[in-house]
């Protein structure tokens, strides 16, 4: 951007005119680059062949940036993974900013960066996009919407596919995103280098599928955490899943911050971990896949899908007893995402 341009995003910059264009073709083009985009028209024309996915969701997230991401990171990751978590193939999104007059163009500099460096990762394109700037005080810096599309290339995953014997599998070590947005709010000073585990999971989803693996259900374990997705999998399906504290992973500095604020781990929000449910003749092969392939080193078994108690999740202890796994309830932690 020329050094006669304000350093910081000004009302003028959403009001269609000479500032909003250099805004848009200085900072959102050039990163988003792609035939799609270019043609500036005022939808983008697709093409699709067969089922299709679509998924929208809205970030938030305060503070902008954190240990392992940022929100333009988190936008991208989370809806590309929500599209990964369905057998799709992610293709095209669409990006809208709402920012806040004020906000430094540095930071949407870098916000936008790393958006287009999260895309690489998957090999969707934005393809459409909005950029509204709202008066001081009317958002907190800025907020940012995608949508996304993809191609189903397996349609049996489902939150009512659950099977009798079926094997619960986590991806990796579970709380670390709503760990990590927890240290920045709060300013821990402690010695921790602990990370969001902010990431696209696209690339372990496609390594399963064409392995043909068997996949039942598979769910990104964001808000509400690892309880979340057992419970909202056990009411659709009516099952009963039995998991086994000692054999989830979790990272010393989360249980520490747990233990420091009395959360429980399970209902720690993640951004780049997921859960798969796979018939138990396929677990090792799940397991060996995702942790030789896949960089989940930590993936683990850690539970299995049974009759018992049908709609409900049950938590084994390493001290030899039961419990129930609920739902979390209130807000655990404000704008995670």
């Amino acid at each position: 951007m020329s050094t006669n341009v304000s350093k910081t995003v000004q009302l003028s910059h959403g009001g269609g005119g000479k500032e909003m264009n250099r805004l848009i073709k200085d900072i959102f083009f050039k990163a988003f680059d792609n035939p799609i985009l270019r043609n500036e028209e005022d939808s983008a024309r697709l093409h699709f062949n067969g089922d299709t996915a679509f998924t929208t969701d809205s970030f938030t997230v305060a503070p902008l940036f954190f240990a392992g991401g940022d929100i333009g990171k988190l936008a991208i990751a989370g809806t590309v993974n929500d599209l990964a978590m369905m057998g799709a193939e992610p293709q095209f999104l669409s990006s809208s900013f709402i920012i806040e007059e004020g906000f430094p163009i540095d930071s949407l500099k870098t916000i936008v960066l790393s958006m287009a460096a999260e895309l690489k990762k998957s090999g969707a394109r934005i393809v459409c996009g909005d950029t509204k700037v709202v008066p001081r005080g009317c958002a907190d810096g800025v907020f940012i919407n995608t949508s996304g599309v993809g191609r189903i290339i397996n349609n049996g995953i489902s939150v009512k596919n659950l099977k009798h014997d079926d094997v619960i599998i986590v991806s990796r070590d579970i709380g670390r995103h709503g760990a990590a947005i927890l240290m920045a709010r709060e300013g821990l000073a402690v010695e921790s280098e602990l990370t969001s585990d902010c990431a696209t999971l696209w690339p372990i989803v496609e390594q399963l599928i064409a392995s043909n693996v068997e996949i039942h259900a598979m769910r990104d374990a964001t808000r509400g955490g690892l309880s979340a997705v057992l419970n909202e999998w056990a009411s659709a399906s009516q099952v009963g899943i039995t998991a086994n504290e000692s054999e989830i992973p979790v990272s010393q500095e989360v249980a520490g911050l747990c233990e420091l604020y009395g959360f429980e781990p399970f209902d720690l929000a993640n951004e780049g971990t997921f859960i798969l449910a796979v018939p138990q003749d396929c677990a090792e092969k799940t397991l060996q896949i995702m942790q030789t392939f896949c960089h989940c080193e930590q993936a683990a078994i850690i539970g299995k899908v049974n009759d018992f108690k049908p709609g409900k999740v049950i938590l084994n202890t390493p001290w030899g007893s039961s419990r129930f796994l609920d739902v979390p309830q209130g807000e655990l932690l404000p704008r995670i995402c």
